[in-house]
């Protein structure tokens, strides 16, 4: 049997897990990366922290699954998306520490682009909301404040990626310098109509074209892993950004299908075909994963806080004294007793792009206890997402009707959330069997490019719930929830 090995790269810790041919994981490991705040709203990685951590787990899965690098057929690489690396070509070395997604430095740049009129232009080119959220602004802060960098830039000295990326320069000891399309249209300076760097917005944010890497589909051999690494060289054959590989290895293909991973934030895609959709609603256009050379594109939404509000309630609240102790402290309450909490501790995402958003608990009454706080918590999660797949269906219009939503990571687990969530939105929510998706995503793009899988269809049939979730309430019931919902929101944005 023909084994392929996924290393998923995450904001919090690097995993490699092996798959075999029906798709089912062998074996994992895991290990934590220190997490740096140099400033208020700053986050920055260690890049070869990232790399070590990385290294480090695949050796280790690789020895939990009793294999030999030359049992596996391919490696995938899935990765946080937008954090940004710049390196010195020659010797490896970061010039700085990795920028990470969630780091806001670069506001004051998107706030002077769009003062000076350009956000509509970025959009049209790139699907994407001027946000420091995105690669280019953080690219453009590392050119502008580490010393020299620019002009090294332009001498075609220095290398620019995204982790994945960083990851592959690192597996192929340097030899190639590549990114796959849903990584590449996660930057803001790539043109996802014509599937290409875009000239007009490299020259706006003075970015030169040599730091850049080659983009290619994202079940495409890149190169191979360097021998010495893990004892054989073996294809590096798919590459995707956590939420499109998710969105792959959710079985969603296909226009109309969705899925949400709840993670650190909430991810909601939802496919949308060969056709690049311009969302009229709050959402931006992405590049999905593309298995070949047919254009692939989805409808996105980011919540920034979810999961993370149960971390708060561990350690800003002292509510709880671990993660795992939410669920029951949150179902020892039949519902939130009226209290809303919107946790706008970094803004809001999608719909709203409020940066100024700040985190808000209404409805306290006398008899308010922390249970009814924790409730409201996690209930958080669900009315975020349900506004995300509120905006999908507006965006979608009677073309793209959502009739399910899949769900992945790790707050999927929590029953109690997954039941609200189906019946906030109406619509059954699907957890599978598998839920590490991302990583599977990664498999699958790099098995489909090796001849481990044919292609989508035998990939479907791979694909198998482990529950679903029916909705419970009448609608009436969930429109009374989001107008409330909506009410705490214009609150926290007042």
């Amino acid at each position: 049997m023909p084994y392929v090995l996924a290393l998923d790269q995450g904001t919090s810790s690097s995993r490699s897990i092996v798959f075999d041919q029906r798709g089912q994981p062998v074996a994992s490991a895991q290990r934590e990366f220190t997490q740096h705040f140099p400033q208020p709203g700053w986050v920055e990685h260690d890049a070869l922290e990232i790399w070590r951590t990385q290294l480090a787990t695949a050796q280790e899965a690789l020895a939990k699954a009793g294999l030999a690098a030359r049992d596996l057929a391919a490696i995938g690489i899935t990765n946080q998306r937008e954090t940004t690396v710049l390196w010195d070509r020659a010797t490896g070395e970061p010039l700085h520490r990795a920028i990470v997604w969630q780091c806001r430095r670069s506001e004051p740049l998107c706030a002077q682009l769009r003062e000076a009129g350009h956000a509509e232009r970025i959009r049209a080119l790139t699907g994407l909301v001027v946000d420091a959220y995105f690669s280019a602004t953080k690219l453009a802060w590392l050119l502008d404040h580490v010393p020299g960098a620019r002009a090294r830039a332009e001498a075609g000295e220095l290398a620019f990626g995204t982790i994945d990326s960083w990851l592959l320069w690192q597996l192929t000891g340097g030899r190639v310098h590549a990114t796959d399309v849903s990584n590449a249209s996660r930057t803001m300076l790539f043109d996802i109509h014509r599937g290409s760097w875009s000239d007009e917005l490299l020259a706006l944010l003075r970015i030169p074209r040599a730091v850049l890497p080659a983009v290619k589909p994202s079940s495409h051999r890149f190169g191979e892993a360097d021998p010495a690494l893990l004892g054989a060289a073996v294809p590096i054959a798919g590459i995707a950004g956590d939420q499109q590989a998710a969105l792959f290895g959710q079985g969603c293909f296909e226009a109309g299908l969705a899925k949400n991973t709840y993670g650190t934030g909430c991810f909601m895609l939802m496919h949308t075909g060969a056709q690049a959709r311009v969302s009229t609603h709050g959402l931006v256009t992405t590049a999905a994963a593309q298995p070949g050379t047919v254009p692939a594109y989805a409808l996105e939404g980011s919540v920034f806080i979810g999961g993370a509000v149960v971390q708060w309630l561990r350690d800003g609240l002292k509510a709880i004294e671990s993660s795992s102790q939410v669920e029951a402290l949150a179902a020892s309450v039949p519902d939130s007793g009226g209290v809303v909490f919107v946790p706008a501790f970094t803004g809001l995402g999608a719909p709203y792009w409020d940066a100024q958003a700040r985190g808000t608990i209404t409805g306290l009454s006398r008899g308010s206890t922390v249970a009814h706080i924790a409730r409201a918590a996690v209930e958080s999660i669900a009315f975020q997402s349900a506004a995300l797949l509120q905006a999908m269906q507006a965006d979608g219009g009677a073309e793209l009707p959502v009739r399910e939503l899949r769900v992945d990571g790790g707050a999927c687990v929590n029953d109690t959330l997954m039941q609200f969530q189906a019946d906030l939105l109406g619509l059954p929510v699907l957890r599978p069997q598998v839920t590490e998706t991302t990583a599977l995503g990664a498999a699958f793009l790099a098995g489909l490019a090796t001849g481990v899988w044919s292609g989508s269809t035998e990939l479907a049939a791979l694909w198998q719930a482990e529950r679903r979730f029916e909705p419970q309430q009448p609608p009436p019931w969930a429109a009374e929830r989001m107008q409330a919902w909506a009410h705490a929101v214009r609150q926290a944005t007042a």
